[in-house]
């Protein structure tokens, strides 16, 4: 019996089965044209197929593999179930977890009054956007050229885009894989966010790092008026990536922690040169030297007394002085690194 049926069924697939791009043979009519039934992937797919009471064999088929032939499972796959139809004129069938490999074309074959009738239904799969690579976190010197990749999968082909994090909000920087970047900046240092979507759901968002390494500018460096005897500090503030280290002067003389009556304080960016008791011979120039391994620049400080009017003529040696000093230190670091 089951040979028979067998044979019954594969004569069906070349009698009733229509390939795209063929015309329907005598004798073989569709109910309505081929439907499209689209599906996120993961999710399950009811195909249906309606028949009445007068057939008297149907089929499911996908491509040349059957399905389903009347209530007997062909399929190996357990995803594929019949359904428990209610109506006497539904035949359907439900394909749970649906992948892309489940797209494409199926046919309910009907055999009603010895005359072959199908209905057609295309599945559609839809992926969710998934970015699948993306450039690792950077870091680069100032004044370098890069390029940012970021890769993404998806049905239908998901949209990429690139925006910098900055303190003012997300700026939109380009669309696309790639997203490069000459001559960078300090400015365009920080998150580079990679938005992928192909509305399916919601936004696959990754980020990259990107470092810049620039020479040490001083941001703030004032002189300080402090009366005898009282606690005084002059400060120094550099930006640099690496963080800068820092070196104190007075005229020549490099100043180091604890001697003469100093302490010496770094953290992070500043720099504080702390006097526990000012005297007369702490009045006078002093300088910051700034630097890390892209570069060094100084600057000049005055301690004075309450009162005390600046000399052009002094500042403009000191000027001279800390350009001898800068000389000098510069000197020596480039042996250090």
């Amino acid at each position: 019996m089951h040979n028979s049926v067998c044979f019954l069924i594969l004569s069906w697939v070349f009698a009733l089965l229509v390939f795209p791009g063929v015309p329907a043979r005598s004798g073989e009519s569709f109910s309505k044209p081929m439907d499209n039934i689209t599906v996120r992937q993961g999710d399950s797919a009811i195909l249906k197929c309606s028949v009445d009471n007068k057939v008297s064999r149907v089929a499911w088929l996908n491509r040349t593999t059957i399905l389903f032939a009347g209530r007997d499972k062909w399929s190996l796959d357990p995803r594929v179930i019949l359904l428990n139809n209610t109506a006497i004129t539904e035949y359907s069938i439900k394909i749970q977890n649906v992948n892309v490999y489940d797209e494409g074309p199926y046919v309910c074959s009907v055999l009603t009054n010895k005359k072959p009738k199908s209905s057609r239904v295309h599945l559609i799969v839809q992926v969710p956007a998934k970015i699948v690579n993306i450039s690792t976190d950077i870091t680069v010197n100032e004044g370098s050229n890069i390029t940012l990749m970021c890769l993404a999968i998806g049905r239908p082909e998901p949209t990429i885009i690139w925006k910098h994090r900055s303190k003012s909000g997300h700026k939109f920087m380009s669309e696309g894989e790639y997203v490069e970047i000459t001559a960078i900046t300090k400015e365009q240092s920080g998150v580079y966010e990679c938005s992928s979507t192909n509305d399916i759901s919601a936004p696959d968002v990754r980020t990259v790092q990107v470092t810049v390494n620039y020479p040490p500018f001083i941001s703030n460096a004032r002189s300080t008026g402090i009366p005898v005897g009282q606690r005084g500090i002059l400060q120094c503030e550099a930006s640099a990536v690496p963080v800068a280290n820092f070196e104190w002067y007075k005229e020549d003389r490099r100043l180091f922690n604890g001697l003469n009556g100093i302490k010496i304080e770094n953290k992070g960016r500043q720099s504080m040169l702390i006097f526990f008791n000012v005297s007369e011979e702490d009045y006078g120039n002093y300088t910051c030297v700034a630097m890390n391994t892209m570069g060094i620049t100084n600057a000049s400080i005055i301690l004075y007394g309450p009162g005390a009017v600046h000399d052009v003529n002094r500042a403009a040696r000191s000027r001279k002085n800390s350009l001898c000093l800068l000389l000098t230190v510069t000197l020596w670091y480039l042996f250090k690194f």
